[in-house]
């Protein structure tokens, strides 16, 4: 059994954890903050890595000064697991779950339960989403915060948004996210709807990419829409707010079926269906595909007849042929539609070349389980530009780390948008 003692040293740890000589360090070496060393009995260092790899601490966290001499590595010894207790008890001494952790900088919006800040966290200095929630004694925690923290806590992928800390106090919930300072709604809007098509495909793959990991692990987000898809400076696209999102533990299981903002909502589901599986998020990402290439909503239906009307306008009246059982459905036959033939795409989203809208068509077929799936679409002929390579990375490794995925300038680009400069930029700010 590997047992740790306690060493206090005047000198320099490098980036590999091992120690250095003063006088002979190289650049990429930091300075121990507490001039602890720590060994096992083999002599071997145990760098403040092997701390955050222990404790599952992202690597800019700062630990505090004197926190490793009150760290007691002995008990349970440092090649043993840590005890949840244990773990919980070390990162409330560092400052997670803490308030005064973080500082409130701007208010960014606020809803019926919650209300979302710009802030600091004083562990890394980076810029974090504070989303608090108020709690009501009668109630306690909204569902939703609930099942948000539950599943965010367990997806851990580069196109989903992190979920940092969470701080509970007797008046409120508060869940800390990474920041990134834009949505897709808001990337449109300062592109004057005019996206480079280039762009359009990166950002479409990294959607898919972050649903078919959700989907994988039988998460269905449900709420998809160009606010819920964040966008850091780098091009980063991360799926947000998960308070809709449902775990599923079967193929087809009946939910409510209030879900998805109408204008992302599956035909299925506005004609009352609540038993669906991971195809009512397909149709969703139709929808968001064709907006960025098109630059304007698909269906922007007022009301849930409207919404179908424009549906069916589009796509043609469902038979028997396309959606077996339509003609059994009551709120189908109350609203008694005309018999629209479908019309061709190529008419509404000339941008797209033959493969996207055989792609787009893909995703909006009226029968549900006919849609194709996130893992199959990230393999469809329309991302052969991309390269082979983006498939292989690791789920937490983003695209942009491969030199042939960048993006491009967009036509409509506004001084508020992105600068051509700021693609190729590292990441800067993380968000909500």
């Amino acid at each position: 059994m590997a047992v740790l003692y306690i060493v206090h040293e005047n000198l320099k740890m490098g980036s590999d954890g091992e120690s250095d000589q003063a006088s002979g360090t190289s650049s990429d070496e930091v300075q121990s903050p507490t001039g602890v060393c720590l060994r096992t009995r083999n002599h071997r260092r145990i760098s403040m890595e092997d701390l955050n790899k222990r404790l599952s601490l992202p690597a800019d966290i700062r630990i505090p000064d004197g926190y490793l001499e009150k760290l007691q590595l002995s008990s349970p010894p440092f090649d043993q697991p840590l005890s949840r207790r244990s773990r919980r008890a070390s990162l409330s001494e560092i400052g997670f779950g803490k308030l005064e952790t973080y500082i409130k900088l701007d208010k960014l919006g606020e809803g019926t339960y919650a209300t979302v800040f710009k802030g600091r966290s004083k562990l890394t200095d980076n810029l974090v989403a504070l989303k608090e929630i108020r709690l009501e004694h009668e109630e306690g925690a909204p569902c939703t915060a609930i099942r948000e923290v539950s599943l965010l806590k367990d997806l851990k992928h580069a196109n989903i948004v992190t979920l940092h800390d969470i701080v509970h106090t007797d008046k409120s919930l508060t869940l800390v996210f990474e920041y990134l300072d834009k949505d897709l709604k808001q990337y449109m809007d300062d592109c004057g709807n005019i996206m480079s098509m280039h762009n359009v495909k990166i950002f479409l793959f990294q959607i898919l990419r972050g649903l078919a990991y959700c989907h994988r692990r039988k998460v269905l987000h449900r709420d998809l829409k160009p606010q819920n898809l964040l966008i850091n400076e780098r091009g980063e696209l991360k799926l947000a707010d998960f308070g809709l999102a449902r775990a599923k533990s079967v193929p087809t299981k009946t939910y409510s079926n209030e879900v998805v903002t109408l204008w992302y909502r599956p035909p299925d589901v506005l004609l009352g269906s609540s038993e669906y599986s991971t195809q009512i998020d397909m149709w969703g990402v139709g929808c968001i595909f064709y907006e960025m290439a098109a630059g304007r909503p698909l269906f922007p239906g007022s009301t849930v007849e409207d919404e179908l009307h424009l549906i069916f306008r589009l796509l043609g009246t469902p038979t028997e042929d396309n959606w077996p059982g339509i003609s059994s459905i009551e709120e189908f036959k109350s609203y008694n539609f005309p018999k629209y033939k479908p019309q061709p795409f190529i008419n509404h989203a000339p941008r797209l070349d033959t493969e996207g809208i055989e792609l787009l068509l893909s995703f909006l077929r009226y029968e549900s389980k006919k849609r194709i799936s996130a893992d199959e679409s990230m393999k469809h002929s329309y991302f052969k530009s991309l390269g082979m390579r983006v498939h292989a990375l690791p789920e937490n490794i983003s695209i942009f780390t491969l030199k042939e995925v960048q993006l491009q300038r967009d036509p409509g680009y506004r001084n508020s948008s992105y600068p051509e400069t700021a693609l190729s930029m590292d990441l800067l700010m993380h968000c909500l």
